[in-house]
């Protein structure tokens, strides 16, 4: 059912019925003539995600007859979805809205998603509400591909080698154009509780088979070393993950959606359209925790105390 991506395929990839234009040539694939929705028949959702398996991320665009509801409904058609840990849900919903007018908006760093937990998610469904006139295209980068050209001594090292993750990361470190009110959203809803987990430098894909590495800006300290040597491998591995020839691009249009395997992507929101609305809305489906090369499972090493906050409470049964 999948595909392999070689430099030898065609610019057209085909999942069943399903046709994928490649976006570049390491990640990245837009579906053609889709419409997504939870009446999807089986056949088609098993290519859909034999797709999203190949390429990572994908992309379909003109998916305007999508609300809140419907983009959740089609979202459970991958798992339990769940909301975010720290930061509000709009309305009676589990989305994660990023509102460029508001505090939190704009993420504008390397990260994979909500690696500060155990169970860290599988999948991100991300849908175009408002979208700038220009600028505010975002970046996927593939983990696997980049563990995948390590040299192999340096391979050797990262799989015996784990770290700690956590939202109380140094959100205004190397950042001089943060605005007081991001600021103040990081400290005042993101830090609202604080949740540390641990998981492998590199994790065996549930799926796939695939290793891949999870780093991204939530990764604090790497276990064993110190702070400065910490640094330094993070700063190695990082930007081998984020090489351009391992990343796509996505130039945004109202109403597109976005799919990723958050298990194997890092991703990036690009801060250069000024003061223009720009809002998104993301899907976040339940994942499991990470299983290292030697077979060990992440864990928790914080949460909140769940007897003085039945929100988080609730939050912590949706991810333990």
């Amino acid at each position: 059912m999948t595909a392999s991506l070689t430099h030898n395929d065609n610019i057209d990839t085909r999942f069943g019925d399903l046709r994928i234009r490649r976006v570049s040539g390491h990640i990245g694939g837009e579906v053609l003539d889709l419409r997504l929705d939870e009446q999807l028949t089986d056949e088609t959702f098993a290519h859909l995600k034999a797709a999203l398996l190949a390429h990572k991320v994908l992309f379909v665009r003109g998916q305007s007859h999508l609300d809140d509801a419907s983009h959740q409904a089609f979202g459970e058609r991958f798992g339990r979805i769940v909301a975010h840990p720290t930061v509000p849900a709009p309305g009676d919903t589990k989305l994660l809205e990023l509102d460029a007018s508001k505090g939190g908006g704009r993420a504008d760093s390397w990260h994979t998603d909500v690696t500060f937990v155990e169970a860290f998610p599988k999948i991100s469904i991300l849908r175009g509400v408002t979208i700038p006139a220009y600028g505010g295209d975002t970046v996927w980068a593939n983990t696997a591909r980049a563990y995948e050209v390590l040299p192999d001594a340096l391979k050797r090292l990262v799989e015996s080698l784990w770290a700690v993750h956590g939202n109380d990361y140094d959100y205004a470190a190397d950042r001089s154009d943060l605005s007081e009110q991001r600021l103040r959203h990081h400290r005042d809803v993101f830090v609202s509780a604080h949740y540390e987990a641990e998981h492998p430098l590199v994790h065996v894909h549930p799926e796939t088979g695939e290793r891949a590495l999870i780093l991204g800006h939530f990764l604090k300290k790497i276990v064993g070393l110190s702070s400065n040597e910490s640094q330094r491998l993070f700063e190695l591995l990082q930007s081998r993950a984020v090489r351009l020839e391992n990343t796509v691009r996505w130039q945004w249009q109202k109403d597109d959606v976005a799919i990723w395997d958050n298990r194997a992507t890092q991703h990036y929101a690009v801060n250069d359209y000024g003061n223009q609305p720009r809002v998104v809305r993301r899907v976040t489906v339940h994942g499991e925790a990470a299983v290292s090369v030697d077979g060990q499972r992440s864990r928790t090493r914080r949460r909140p105390d769940a007897s003085n906050d039945s929100q988080v409470d609730a939050v912590i049964a949706a991810t333990a």
